[in-house]
C-alpha cells in the first residue's frame, strides 16, 4: 500500500501485520516493554529528543490503563551488523513484547574513509535477514522495522542509488520473515512532496551534513509511528 498523495495531513503507511503479542499485552493490562534498537535516530542526536521517548509518551496517553516501557538500545554511529552482535544482551535480555529496528542509513550515508568504515551493502542486508531471523523466533515479541530517513544526505547522486536499493531490500526481507516495516523514507518524502515541507525544517540545522531528522519531523514521526502501532493493535485485535 502506497502513500495516498491526495492525503494531508499525509499519514504512515499502515501496517500489513497485527501486533498480536503488543496486542495481548495491553488486552490484559499488563506492563508491556517496547526495546527500540538502531543507532542516532534511535539513541538521539543533538538536542533533538529521539522517537523512543515521544512514542512512550503518546502511547501512554493512548493507553492510559497499561504501563509502557521503552526501552532506548541505540548507539549513534552503529549499523546492522553491529547492533545484531548486541541482540542478546540489549534485545533478548530485556524480554521485549515489540522490538522496533531501526536500520540500513549508516552503509549508505557513511563515506568508505568513515572510521570505523562501514558494512558493505551485502553486510548489512546478510545481518538484517539472520537478525529478523532471530527477532521471529523470539516468540513473545512484534517486530517493526525501520528503515532509511528521507533526507539530502542520502539523496545525492552518489547515494540515491544505494539509499533505493537499501529501502527496497529491507522491505523484502521484512516480507520475507513476516514483520512489519514502518516506512520512514516514504512517509518523509510525502511529507516533502505533498505537504511541501521544506529541507530545512526536515533536518536538524545543526547538522552540516544534512543527514539528521529535525525536532519538528522526529515528531511527526514519531506520531506516524503511534499511529501506525495503533493500527496494527486493532488488526490483531479483529484476527486480520
Amino acid at each position: 500500500m502506497e502513500v495516498d498523495p491526495s492525503q494531508i495531513p499525509v499519514e504512515a503507511i499502515p501496517f500489513e501485520h497485527g501486533l498480536a503479542n503488543f496486542a495481548q499485552r495491553l488486552k490484559a493490562k499488563a506492563q508491556a516493554k517496547i526495546v527500540a534498537i538502531g543507532s542516532s535516530t534511535t539513541s538521539g542526536h543533538r538536542d533533538v529528543k529521539p522517537y523512543p521517548e515521544r512514542l512512550k509518551k503518546l502511547l501512554h496517553d493512548q493507553y492510559r490503563d497499561v504501563t509502557i516501557e521503552v526501552v532506548n538500545k541505540g548507539i549513534n554511529g552503529q549499523e546492522a551488523p553491529a547492533e545484531l552482535e548486541r541482540f542478546d544482551r540489549d534485545v533478548f535480555a530485556e524480554k521485549p513484547d515489540l522490538v522496533i529496528w531501526q536500520v540500513g542509513t549508516n552503509t549508505v550515508w557513511q563515506p568508505p574513509d568513515h572510521i570505523p568504515p562501514p558494512p558493505t551493502l551485502e553486510a548489512t542486508l546478510d545481518a538484517i535477514r539472520e537478525g529478523l531471523a532471530r527477532l521471529v523466533a523470539y516468540p513473545r515479541a512484534d517486530v517493526i522495522m525501520m528503515d532509511l530517513q528521507y533526507v539530502p544526505a542520502v539523496l545525492t547522486p552518489a547515494k540515491i542509488g544505494k539509499a533505493t536499493i537499501m529501502v527496497r531490500e529491507i522491505g523484502k526481507a521484512a516480507q520475507v520473515a513476516g514483520v512489519n516495516v514502518f516506512r520512514r523514507f516514504a512517509f518523509m518524502k510525502a511529507l516533502h512532496e505533498v505537504e511541501k515541507i521544506s529541507f530545512d525544517r526536515m533536518v536538524n540545522p545543526e547538522d552540516d551534513d544534512r543527514l539528521h531528522d529535525s525536532d519538528w519531523v522526529t515528531g511527526r514521526i514519531s506520531w506516524a509511528l503511534k499511529q501506525a502501532i495503533v493500527g496494527g493493535i486493532k488488526k490483531a485485535q479483529l484476527g486480520v
